[in-house]
C-alpha cells in the first residue's frame, strides 16, 4: 500500500480541475498546467479532492500510484504557489544579469555565456552573483537551474562555480607542499 497514495489532493478554492480523456488539467491564480493520465491508475476529482488509485493489483500499477499522485499535487502547488530555486555564483569575476529575453553570465570563459529564458519561466538577479528562477511548472524551473549550473559546476578546492542556495560542497585539501 502506498500511503502517499492513499491520501487525496486537496484541491484548494479558486482552483479548478477537470479530467478529459487522458489528460489532466488544473487551472488556478498562476496559470494553466496539464498532465497526461497514466492507464494503470484511476482519478476521480470529489468534493475532498483528486484521489488516485491503482487499476488493478499489478506491481506496475502500484508502482505507478504514489507516483502520480505526487505529480497532481505538483499541478496543484503550482498554479495556486509556484515554484522557486535560487541559485549562487562564487568566483571572483564571476556574475550574472538579466539582458531582456537572455541571462548574461560571466564566468571566467573567453566569452559570455548568454542563456535564452524559456516561455514560462523568469528569472532575476537581485545581485551579481544570485539568480532566482521561478515557474508554476516544478519540472522546468529545477531543469532551467540545472543547465544554468551546468555550465561552470562548484569545483571542491575553492568552491568557485554555480551552486545551488543551501547545497553542500564537499571541499577538497589541496596539494602539500
Amino acid at each position: 500500500m502506498s500511503r502517499i497514495g492513499k491520501r487525496p489532493v486537496p484541491v484548494p478554492a479558486g482552483v479548478t480541475a477537470n479530467i478529459e480523456g487522458k489528460v489532466l488539467t488544473v487551472k488556478g491564480a498562476k496559470g494553466t498546467l496539464t498532465l497526461d493520465l497514466a492507464e494503470e491508475v484511476t482519478y476521480d476529482v470529489g468534493d475532498a479532492g483528486i484521489t488516485v488509485t491503482p487499476a488493478n493489483d499489478t506491481k506496475r500499477a502500484r508502482s505507478f500510484w504514489g507516483m502520480q499522485r505526487t505529480l497532481v499535487q505538483n499541478l496543484i502547488t503550482g498554479v495556486t504557489e509556484g515554484y522557486t530555486k535560487q541559485l549562487q555564483i562564487t568566483g571572483v569575476g564571476y556574475r550574472a544579469n538579466v539582458q531582456g529575453k537572455n541571462l548574461k553570465l560571466q564566468l571566467g570563459y573567453s566569452h559570455d555565456v548568454d542563456f535564452a529564458i524559456p516561455e514560462g519561466i523568469t528569472i532575476a538577479t537581485p545581485d551579481n552573483t544570485t539568480v532566482n528562477i521561478s515557474g508554476i511548472d516544478k519540472q522546468q524551473v529545477g531543469q532551467v537551474a540545472a543547465e544554468i549550473r551546468r555550465w561552470r559546476k562548484p569545483e571542491p578546492y575553492k568552491g568557485k562555480g554555480i551552486k545551488y542556495a543551501g547545497e553542500f560542497i564537499f571541499r577538497k585539501e589541496g596539494k602539500k607542499k
